[in-house]
């Protein structure tokens, strides 16, 4: 398949995906607020592509909640040739992707993260994944949650759900604090064996996380909490903050090609606290 065709068939899937997540975002929240849509170029002197954010804040359900697509090309500096597939014959790359967090305003309700891309270098790949962090543990919801995420897995290939969660594990953790993120998911990178095999996966992925936080703010949008809850919440959100400052290869991805700070950055919570 002709290269071109596949980063159209890639980007036009994340931006429809970005509409769908956010078309059931409205819905859930069942009240009169809308996104806030900012459209960026990455470089406004030559054209490098771009992309829009959209952030929702403030709502009944979703105190933050942030979905980006973004579509970027153009040279990768120097010091980080070495670190991408095929970028050191080439400095040429092109780039695309959605991104969603959302924080909630019930801390029962965890924190959900979001996002695939798909990279072009003189190799091309797909990459992603999803995870949940909730600042008080429901063992019931963390069974449920990768129930959902083996079978899909397996529709696909049965040794990707293993593999793919313990590279998630091993990925949301904070060596300083020596304790996990949350309480994981899936995490791919460098998928390139086969464009059709992968696509689909990377697109039922995609619909399943859209299955998946439905269902859990669903299920506990009516549960009453607590002032001790809301501090608990404050504090997982800390840790939160210090890995994708410190950890996150997305943010720093984002950051060292010229990407919009504001949409980089909207994975960030509302309000976090520190001991």
């Amino acid at each position: 398949m002709n290269l071109e065709i596949k980063k159209d068939l890639a980007s036009n899937w994340f931006k429809t995906l970005q509409d769908a997540f956010c078309d059931d975002i409205i819905k859930l929240e069942k009240n009169k607020l809308k996104f806030k849509s900012t459209i960026w170029k990455k470089n406004i002197k030559r054209d490098e592509g771009g992309g829009e954010y959209r952030m929702l804040q403030n709502g009944k359900i979703f105190e933050k909640v942030g979905v980006n697509f973004s579509k970027v090309y153009g040279k990768f500096p120097k010091k980080f040739q070495k670190d991408i597939p095929g970028a050191q014959k080439d400095p040429r790359f092109w780039a695309s992707g959605i991104s969603v967090v959302m924080h909630m305003k019930n801390p029962l309700i965890p924190a959900m993260h979001f996002n695939t891309r798909y990279i072009c270098t003189t190799q091309d790949w797909f990459g992603g994944g999803m995870d949940v962090t909730p600042s008080k543990i429901d063992k019931n919801e963390k069974k449920e949650f990768h129930r959902i995420l083996r079978n899909m897995c397996n529709r696909h290939n049965k040794k990707y759900y293993k593999k793919y969660k313990n590279w998630c594990d091993e990925y949301f953790y904070l060596p300083h604090r020596e304790e996990p993120r949350g309480i994981g998911g899936i995490f791919f990178d460098y998928k390139k064996e086969n464009f059709e095999k992968d696509f689909k996966f990377v697109r039922e992925v995609g619909v399943t996380f859209q299955l998946i936080f439905n269902k859990i703010i669903s299920k506990k949008i009516k549960k009453k909490w607590t002032a001790k809850d809301k501090e608990m919440q404050y504090i997982k959100r800390g840790r939160y903050t210090e890995f994708n400052l410190l950890y996150d290869r997305g943010t720093k991805f984002g950051l060292q090609t010229g990407g919009n700070v504001e949409g980089i950055l909207m994975s960030l919570p509302p309000l976090a606290k520190w001991k």
